[in-house]
């Protein structure tokens, strides 16, 4: 079947970059662009002018949450009750259980895919939280899980995640790793075990990858030993480390090097290896605050930096620096790892982020950011048949709606809807040449029915704290609300 779009402003694709076509068509047959430009004159079977909008390459999020989101929760929570948001040692000990059951979970996954697909993202790499989970993510949670992904028509880049240990609370306000290394080791086997589930699928939407948790979480065996599969099935490895200095301790106190040295000595540095946040490189100021060679490391290794702006705004980090990274011939693609899973407002929020490190207004253009939600998450995953939009190019497209005059005068149409728009202003999508989003609407979703569920199951996940806290306090104690609630006296 041959489909043409038709709008004001096409991000088009040319001579390796994005280019602006003013007034443009877009036509795909099957799952395949064949013609990018204006004035096409063949026979079509489905015509939508989309009018005022911008029609961009489908985003990429390589850090994209699929849980109900705990950065409400955790991001502004003082330091006297930091120790409620991880396990006590006892819990570890005797108490540990899932929240939710397999069928509570599977309406989790989908409420945040569904998410997904309403932000205009057709590319995603999946993050979830283990806090609520008995341990980490089982193989049958990720089976259910890739097709509730097929059925909305995302492209997935999937696999369980698993850890050989977990970040236990002390009632001193300390912390550390208590480990359970066999629990680690069946987790890896679960994830070589989706791997084979997802090549049996032959379904270009379910992609295999290895997932491991926190560095500061996994034996230097499971390190080895993900670094050796990932070899083996030739398959990307995202692994959250270079994020904290608490990190950075652990590592150290453990191993005996820095995460970096010892990403290098167990071989992940030689795998398709993605980072997310990648934060505390001896460029940070808490680190050594200046470059003594970690990002030529990272470069030299083919690293690519999952850079997720708004997540680390809101947990007060930020990266030292997007254009220094850039420089340095590091991969830079995007992620969310928060609610809400809006990439044009990262991007923005990067852009001035970027200011702010560099003490520059030009320090990381628009331009640039957008290039690292569509190429460098393309690069990252080795398909350079995504985030662009050219001949040949696989019909992953997503269009946002310019015509609000909420969203202010126009100059350039990409850097003005990065600085006064938002990805709910996506209206249409499709991957791989199907229909994801239509008219702001998922089709076959219950967006009401999934709100409402996602609510209860909210709740329960925020009282679930309690039982794991050290100090045992209650969920109202851990999370009071902002102001105290208006109660009503006595008129006279």
């Amino acid at each position: 079947m041959r489909t043409r779009w038709r709008a004001t402003h096409v991000l088009a694709h040319r001579d390796g970059g994005h280019a602006l076509l003013r007034d443009g068509e877009i036509v795909w047959e099957d799952d395949t662009i064949s013609y990018v430009g204006r004035g096409y004159d063949g026979p079509v079977d489905v015509e939508l002018d989309l009018g005022e909008a911008l029609v961009m390459p489908g985003l990429i999020d390589l850090d994209a949450l699929t849980d109900i989101d705990h950065l409400v929760l955790d991001s502004w929570t003082p330091p006297a009750r930091a120790a409620g948001l991880l396990w006590s040692q006892e819990y570890f000990d005797h108490r540990r259980r899932d929240v939710f059951t397999p069928a509570e979970r599977a309406t989790v996954r989908e409420y945040a895919l569904v998410q997904l697909a309403l932000h205009g993202i057709t590319t995603y790499m999946p993050i979830a939280s283990e806090v609520h989970s008995a341990w980490a993510e089982p193989y049958d949670e990720l089976v259910t899980m890739a097709e509730t992904s097929r059925r909305i028509g995302l492209r997935g880049y999937l696999g369980p995640a698993y850890r050989s240990g977990v970040n236990v609370a002390r009632p001193d306000g300390g912390r550390h790793v208590a480990f359970e290394e066999e629990r680690g080791r069946a987790g890896l086997r679960d994830a070589e075990r989706f791997l084979d589930h997802a090549a049996r699928l032959r379904d270009p939407l379910v992609n295999g990858v290895l997932l491991p948790c926190r560095i500061e979480t996994l034996t230097e065996e499971l390190l080895r030993e993900t670094a050796a599969l990932a070899r083996s099935h030739d398959v990307p490895v995202r692994l959250h480390c270079l994020q904290g200095l608490h990190e950075r301790d652990l590592v150290r106190e453990t191993h005996q090097a820095t995460p970096l040295e010892l990403l290098a000595r167990t071989g992940l540095l030689d795998t398709r290896l993605l980072v997310p946040h990648g934060v505390f490189t001896d460029r940070h100021p808490s680190v050594h605050g200046e470059d003594r060679g970690d990002l030529a490391t990272l470069a030299a290794a083919g690293v690519s930096v999952i850079h997720c702006p708004q997540t680390s705004l809101r947990y007060g980090q930020v990266l030292h620096s997007f254009g220094a990274y850039r420089r340095a011939g590091i991969n830079l693609c995007l992620g969310t790892d928060s609610f809400p899973p809006d990439l044009i407002r990262g991007m923005d929020t990067g852009v001035h982020l970027a200011k702010t490190a560099d003490g520059r207004p030009d320090a990381a253009p628009a331009e640039h950011y957008v290039e690292a939600a569509t190429l460098g998450g393309a690069r990252a995953l080795g398909r350079d048949d995504l985030g662009r939009l050219e001949r040949g190019a696989q019909a992953d497209l997503v269009a946002f709606r310019l015509d609000d005059i909420r969203d202010g005068v126009q100059d350039d149409p990409v850097r003005t809807f990065l600085l006064n728009g938002a990805a709910r202003q996506a209206t249409h999508s499709v991957v791989a040449g199907r229909p994801v989003m239509t008219d702001g609407r998922i089709p076959g979703t219950d967006l009401a029915n999934l709100r409402r569920r996602a609510q209860e199951l909210f709740e329960r996940m925020r009282e679930g704290y309690a039982e794991r806290d050290v100090h045992r306090r209650g969920a109202d104690a851990l999370f009071p609300p902002t102001f105290p609630p208006f109660e009503e006296t006595t008129s006279r």
